[in-house]
Order: C-alpha cells, then sequence, then structure tokens
C-alpha cells in the first residue's frame, strides 16, 4: 500500500516511522535540530512548495532515511495511513 502525501507523491506505507506536526514538534529545540542536520545531510525532500505542516520520516528496506515536507495536515495523514491498514487487512 502507498500513502498519498501531495502533488502526486507517494510513499509505502511500510516505510513510514513518524508522522510528525511541524507546528507542535519543531518547540522542541532537538526537533528543529534534527530536522536542520537532516536537510543540510540531504536526507530532507519538500513535497510542495506551500508552507509545510507535517514532516513523515521514512527509512526504506536498504536502511536509507528520508524526511518529506508536506503541507498536508498530519490528521489528514493519519487517518489515511489507517485506512490504507484497515483496508489491507480486510478479508473477502
Amino acid at each position: 500500500m502507498f500513502l498519498h502525501i501531495g502533488n502526486d507523491v507517494v510513499i509505502p506505507l511500510k516505510d513510514v516511522i513518524a508522522i510528525l506536526d511541524i507546528e507542535t514538534t519543531t518547540i522542541s529545540k532537538d526537533t528543529r535540530e534534527f530536522l536542520k542536520i537532516a536537510e543540510e545531510e540531504g536526507f530532507v525532500e519538500t513535497v510542495s512548495e506551500d508552507m509545510p505542516k507535517t514532516f513523515i520520516i521514512t527509512e526504506t528496506v536498504d536502511k536509507k532515511s528520508k524526511i518529506y515536507l508536506t503541507p498536508i495536515s498530519s490528521v489528514t495523514l493519519q487517518k489515511r495511513a489507517n485506512f490504507l491498514q484497515n483496508l489491507s487487512s480486510f478479508e473477502l
């Protein structure tokens, strides 16, 4: 299953580690520092030119990390992820 995170970008749901609200999590200096370092090291991908509301931490099968910045709210993305997980567990 894939999670649509905006602007025709989809990511494998199995790669998602965390879906975090930027406004509430960047209150912490540690989170701001984490995002700054990740951006400097090339791990951050901005999905849209709109103001980001959420960042998504992912890790692929080959253990490569990537952080996506998206203008879609964390609540909406969490609902999509839960819907997809429920859909995949549905048995006919």
